[in-house]
């Protein structure tokens, strides 16, 4: 085989260079012969260099539409993540802001043109983070408990947590809640860890949080009625007489069952107070001494026509 010959230093890998020239060629005739067209795009509106100090509130959108122009094949392989849209809030200070989105604010790659953006403007209202507020927890529960149980007590561990965001919105903040307790057919008590959060979507927890509610599920109280309890009198003064029309009454009453079984009238004191009447007739209120046991709930009549003689 022949050495190259010296001198002449084009010729030599001549093919391949002919290769790489006719490969340039064929792809900008491609290119040259890709239509302009326009096409629209929705992509995230991003805010860059925000304060630590600073807060954005207004209702900002999430997405704008950017019409864009360019050659056929380059628009037809753009993605969402090849076109931004970019709200620098590096220099901005508290207060109503208006952005023209038109002025920079989308970057797209080389060779593709921005046309339109919606909205063309964006408004947004900026203003002072907070200190950090401690505000209660407060422990969501739903559902109903099984036939014949109540919610009793419901309690959250931890009981505060710390909430940060916009001054004003901070103000108005009373609480926060948890993830709902479902006690659904219950009839047993239910501990859960659940997730803590604010309801205004403009304020966080400083620090993420779970809590464990624990739920109390407690027989529900059963109701009776007790009739013909016996109506007595009390301060009766000296030398007189009475009768009580009624003597007795019906008294309505509620509380557990287990402490409700085996009652009967006589264990609850129902009396009238004659204290400083003289003779004479009284239409009087009747007084029905609270139990431990249950609570009183109607009394029938609740009062008593009483002679002094």
């Amino acid at each position: 085989m022949a050495p190259p010959t010296p001198g002449l230093p084009f010729f030599r890998d001549i093919w391949l260079k002919l290769f790489a020239v006719a490969l340039a060629v064929l792809l900008r005739l491609a290119v040259a012969g890709d239509p302009t067209v326009e096409r629209g795009l929705h992509v995230p509106l991003e805010f860059e260099n925000r304060p630590s100090s600073i807060e954005v509130l207004g209702d900002p959108p999430d997405t704008v539409e950017v019409r864009l122009r360019g050659s056929s094949g380059v628009l037809r392989r753009l993605e969402t993540g090849d076109v931004a849209a970019i709200i620098d809030l590096g220099a901005e200070r508290p207060g109503q802001r208006l952005f023209d989105m038109t002025e920079g604010r989308v970057r797209a790659p080389l060779g593709v043109e921005v046309t339109q953006v919606i909205p063309s403007s964006v408004s947004l209202l900026l203003e002072a983070e907070g200190s950090p507020r401690l505000v209660p927890i407060v422990p969501v529960v739903s559902g109903t408990p099984a036939d014949g149980f109540m919610v009793g007590q419901v309690t959250v561990e931890p009981a505060t947590v710390e909430v940060v965001g916009p001054l004003s919105r901070l103000r108005e903040l009373t609480d926060a809640i948890t993830e709902a307790i479902d006690v659904t057919d219950a009839s047993v008590p239910i501990a859960q860890s659940v997730t803590v959060g604010v309801e205004e979507p403009n304020l966080r927890l400083e620090t993420p949080v779970t809590a464990l509610v624990s739920v109390d599920i407690v027989r529900a109280p059963v109701a009776r009625t007790l009739s013909e309890v016996p109506v007595s009198f009390e301060n009766l003064g000296p030398g007189l007489t009475v009768s009580l029309v009624p003597d007795t009454v019906s008294v309505s009453i509620r509380g557990a069952i287990e402490l409700m079984r085996g009652l009967d009238a006589g264990l609850v004191d129902a009396s009238v107070d004659l204290a400083g009447l003289e003779a004479g007739r009284y239409n009087l209120s009747i007084k029905v001494e609270p139990h431990r046991a249950f609570e009183i709930t109607d009394v029938q009549p609740d009062f008593v026509s009483v002679w002094l003689r």
